[in-house]
C-alpha cells in the first residue's frame, strides 16, 4: 500500500476517499450527541444548524489537512486526525458546560442564529488550535 502512495494521483484519491469516510462517520457521531436531527433541521431551513453543523465539517476537513501535512503515512494522519476530532468533539462539550443559563443544542435547534454562528466560530476556531497542534 505504502508504494501506491508514491503515485501523487493514487495518494490524492486515497487521502480524499479515507478523509470522507471519518468525516461522514464523525458527523454521524455528531448527530448522535446532540439533541436535534441535524438533517430534519436542514429541511426546514434551520440556519442555525446549518451554520454548527457547516463548522463541524469546516473543522474536522482542516483538522485532517493539518494531519495529512504533518504525517508520511495515511495510517498516522487517520489516527491523528481521529484524535483530533475528539479534541474538536471535546471542545463541543465545553461550550455546552460553560452555558449553564441555557442549553446550547436547544437554541440551535431553536434557530437562534447567533448561538449558531458562535457554534461556527468555535468549531473552526478549534480546528485550528488542533491541528496545529498536532505533533509533526
Amino acid at each position: 500500500m505504502e508504494s501506491l502512495l508514491h503515485n501523487p494521483y493514487f495518494a490524492t484519491a486515497a487521502y480524499f476517499t479515507v478523509s470522507g469516510l471519518a468525516m461522514v462517520l464523525f458527523l454521524a457521531i455528531f448527530e448522535l450527541v446532540t439533541r436535534y436531527r441535524v438533517w430534519d433541521e436542514l429541511k426546514r431551513g434551520n440556519m442555525a444548524v446549518a451554520m454548527a453543523t457547516g463548522g463541524k465539517i469546516f473543522g474536522i476537513a482542516n483538522i485532517f489537512r493539518y494531519s495529512i501535512q504533518a504525517h508520511l503515512s495515511l495510517g498516522e494522519a487517520l489516527i491523528w486526525g481521529t484524535f483530533g476530532f475528539f479534541l474538536l468533539l471535546s471542545a463541543y462539550f465545553i461550550f455546552e458546560f460553560m452555558t449553564p443559563t441555557f442549553n446550547v443544542d436547544q437554541e440551535i435547534a431553536k434557530d437562534n442564529r447567533a448561538i449558531g454562528f458562535i457554534a461556527m466560530v468555535l468549531s473552526i476556531g478549534f480546528s485550528y488550535i488542533i491541528g496545529a497542534s498536532l505533533p509533526r
